[in-house]
């Protein structure tokens, strides 16, 4: 939000654990991502505790959706998405070039 506002753009933000994007936009999304698409899935301890292998996502966009549609907090945050393009926006350093 604050390079947002840094950078005078208009930005929608949406709480993913209170809305989370349905089937449609996860597959919008994934198909627009400029990053590998299992990057969008957080591989962190709920991760592994869940027994899930980080090679089941890798070039799987289904599989993405399919598993951020079952555990919407292993989304990888934040996500910026403009019509035809989408980023995760870690490091936060490349979403000032992505809103321009």
């Amino acid at each position: 939000m604050a390079v947002a506002e840094e950078e005078n753009v208009d930005v929608e933000v949406v709480l993913y654990m209170k809305s989370p994007p349905d089937r449609e936009t996860l597959e919008h999304i994934t198909s627009v991502l400029e990053d590998p698409v299992e990057d969008l899935v957080r591989k962190d301890s709920k991760f592994k505790e869940l027994g899930l292998d980080p090679g089941d996502y890798v070039g799987n966009p289904e599989a993405v959706v399919e598993l951020l549609l079952q555990r919407k907090a292993l989304m990888q945050r934040p996500v910026l998405v403009k019509s035809n393009a989408a980023i995760i926006g870690r490091p936060k350093t490349r979403i000032a070039d992505f809103l321009k």
